[in-house]
């Protein structure tokens, strides 16, 4: 028996849960692809102390935001374009939504970003969530509060949406 194997039996069993959280947090498959690997790297690293005891999850969450944020905080050499390229189908309005969704997400800040992904997508408590971004509950209920108003403002036709109710079953949607 390899010592890696209950890595292996983790990455089975969460991959694909790890990885939407990825694409929520980046909004790009191959980034959450390279972002997934990266932190997959330091965790089997990490792999003896949290099979001994840890919280392999709950490890491997916090390192998903860490490295996103970090990865954010690097000026970037893409050039983004205000242009949507053209669709032949004229998609239903869940789609629209979804689409919407992503693009407002996109332009809230990083940490704003991690906090609706944490809240709304991991489906986390507000004491889970400040646990994994290393801050107070009361950070993160204003952080949840400023980020949802944004989103209002950015988005002002997704009011619909920004419910919490209904902000958790749009977020699994849009990783889908």
């Amino acid at each position: 028996m390899d010592r890696h194997d209950g890595f292996r039996e983790f990455v089975l069993a969460r991959q694909q849960a790890l990885m939407r959280t990825a694409y929520l947090l980046t909004g790009d498959a191959h980034l959450a692809e390279d972002l997934l690997q990266s932190v997959l790297i330091k965790v089997v690293g990490q792999w003896d102390k949290l099979a001994r005891g840890g919280n392999p999850e709950a490890y491997t969450r916090k390192a998903l935001v860490n490295q996103y944020i970090s990865w954010r905080r690097r000026p970037s050499r893409e050039v983004p374009s205000a242009e949507v390229p053209e669709r032949g189908v004229s998609p239903d309005d869940t789609a629209l939504d979804r689409i919407v969704l992503r693009q407002a997400l996109a332009k809230l800040t990083t940490k704003q970003r991690a906090v609706i992904v944490l809240r709304f997508w991991e489906d986390l408590t507000e004491a889970q969530t400040a646990d994994v971004l290393g801050c107070s509950l009361g950070n993160v209920k204003s952080q949840v509060h400023r980020s949802l108003a944004r989103l209002r403002t950015i988005a002002p036709e997704l009011e619909h949406l920004l419910s919490e109710h209904e902000i958790k079953s749009e977020m699994k949607e849009v990783a889908r």
